[in-house]
């Protein structure tokens, strides 16, 4: 099954069709996939922001990736699974456009850029947040997450604009 098939096929789905109909349920699904996006995306900058020395210089960094956190990954299933259904409601127009698919790359790009923090310097930031200077790898982690996540939103609004009708 090629993948416009699959878009096809998601787009005549029942759940497709019935974002695409009702006169609420589209509204509703994008707005909540931008309280999800200001969740997610908006508190890992905070976080992020910190590990690059900018904000709250003075809170330590376990503490606020552990009040952080759970916010942020909640955010993120909320946008995830919000997206999956704006998806469905116009998944081949949306295939076709050149800036979907670079959505789709930074979102890839910044997902392993956060895998990649978490098992190199995620699992053991109690030994390393206590030192005079935040590890050069932490900080690129840090920046490379604000670049790709700022890319993913830029290209997410983009879409409209740069769509065929």
């Amino acid at each position: 099954m090629s993948v416009l098939t699959f878009a096809e096929l998601l787009y005549d789905s029942e759940i497709g069709t019935a974002l695409r109909e009702s006169l609420f349920a589209f509204p509703i699904v994008e707005g909540t996939h931008l309280i999800g996006l200001a969740l997610s995306v908006g508190l890992l900058f905070f976080i992020d922001l910190r590990l690059v020395g900018i904000l709250f210089r003075n809170v330590p960094i376990p503490q606020i990736l552990q009040q952080l956190r759970p916010w942020l990954l909640g955010g993120f299933a909320v946008t995830m699974t919000t997206g999956a259904l704006l998806f469905a409601a116009a998944a081949p127009k949306l295939i076709v456009l050149p800036v979907f698919l670079w959505k789709l790359a930074f979102i890839v790009l910044a997902g392993l850029n956060a895998a990649w923090f978490e098992f190199k310097w995620g699992r053991d930031v109690q030994h390393w947040s206590h030192a005079s200077a935040v590890p050069a790898g932490v900080k690129f982690g840090a920046w490379s997450s604000l670049i790709l996540w700022s890319l993913v939103v830029i290209t997410g609004r983009l879409i409209p604009y740069l769509s065929y009708n």
